[in-house]
């Protein structure tokens, strides 16, 4: 909890979140309220205004890269894997991305062209000039031009600058959204970064991930080797988290929330049921469209069913779940953070 922002006392401004945190992730579904903004008031309560990450953004203190928000001054983390993109894969099918890259290198440039002259632009303003169509299995199937500018800004070359009306991305020249920063050498940003995710998770499995999601065996782990009773497997621990004091409060998590996201982690340490299930049909729901998880101190101890009917300004409160059931202490500790989160999104609480 102290490693996530997530103990007494609440920390003194959102950048200081924002670094703790190493980065947040873009989610814009606004069942409640879009997922930035619920992970940003989780910490700073109601001493976040809403919008607040987009004041960072426009001021430039944050970037925003494959679909998370990270301090600006982090950015010198990974130039060297940007740099780097397509030139040495390691597997097969980052092969075939750069081959498909390369085989649109006109469409590329057209992109790039129009971004010089017309920046910011959604990938909806683009022509598909593509000459091989991107093939998959998924959504992406045919989505020429959306994959082509995703591969564009793993290369550097292209930048989210904003967020459109609709929540759209709207791209940029990479140069003319991120900021100067030096380029730390690969190996170096990939501890640095491990140390980062294990300073924000305190705890974690030990294993180092670049920005493709590729487990680099070749990186040691940072941390210390732990266990966890009763949970199999090896962990790494945050020496700097060890026999410090600890005070909890209370938290409406967003389901994106990184002390969640990991389904297993948070299984193996908090003994925690929790899918989100806004895919799921509504008949084979247990907690709703989209609940929030109820912290309690250091344990997990529920889920809020809750939507914003904003036409008629309403928070409304569909279900309380409670894994186990709450005293007056923790009903009423929850109960204010609903009125808080209202708050937040300027409406009132209905059940």
């Amino acid at each position: 909890m102290r490693a996530q922002v997530l103990a007494a006392p609440r920390p003194a401004d959102l950048l200081s979140v924002v670094r703790d945190l190493g980065s947040v992730q873009v989610d814009l579904t606004a069942a409640v309220a879009p997922s930035p903004e619920l992970v940003c008031w989780s910490r700073l309560g109601a001493a976040y205004p809403l919008g607040g990450l987009e004041d960072l953004r426009e001021a430039g203190e944050v970037v925003e890269l494959h679909g998370r928000l990270l301090p600006a001054e982090d950015l010198r983390l990974h130039r060297a894997e940007l740099a780097d993109w397509g030139r040495h894969p390691r597997l097969e099918w980052q092969e075939s991305v750069a081959e498909w890259v390369e085989a649109n290198d006109l469409c590329r440039r057209d992109i790039l062209d129009r971004l010089a002259e017309e920046a910011p632009l959604p990938a909806a303003a683009f022509d598909d000039t593509c000459e091989v169509p991107w093939r998959s299995t998924g959504w992406t199937n045919n989505q020429n031009v959306v994959r082509l500018i995703d591969f564009m800004e793993g290369r550097g070359e292209v930048a989210v600058t904003g967020r459109g009306e609709r929540g759209e991305r709207l791209w940029d020249l990479a140069d003319r959204v991120y900021p100067e920063t030096d380029t730390m050498p690969l190996e170096e940003a990939l501890r640095e970064r491990a140390r980062r995710s294990l300073h924000a998770l305190g705890l974690m499995r030990p294993k180092v991930f670049d920005l493709a999601g590729i487990q680099r065996k070749d990186i040691e782990p940072p941390g210390e080797p732990a266990v966890i009773e009763g949970v199999r497997g090896k962990w790494c621990v945050d020496p700097a988290q060890l026999d410090q004091p600890f005070k909890g409060r209370t938290a409406l998590l967003s389901p994106l929330d990184r002390l969640v996201f990991d389904r297993k982690r948070m299984a193996d340490t908090f003994e925690f049921d929790y899918q989100l299930e806004m895919y799921k049909p509504k008949a084979k729901r247990r907690w709703g469209y989209y609940a929030l998880p109820i912290l309690h101190g250091d344990r997990l101890v529920g889920k809020l069913d809750a939507s914003a009917d904003r036409p008629r300004g309403r928070l409304v409160v569909h279900a309380i779940h409670e894994d186990v059931p709450f005293s007056r202490t923790v009903r009423a500790a929850v109960d204010r953070e609903i009125r808080s989160l209202a708050r937040l999104l300027a409406i009132r609480v209905a059940s």
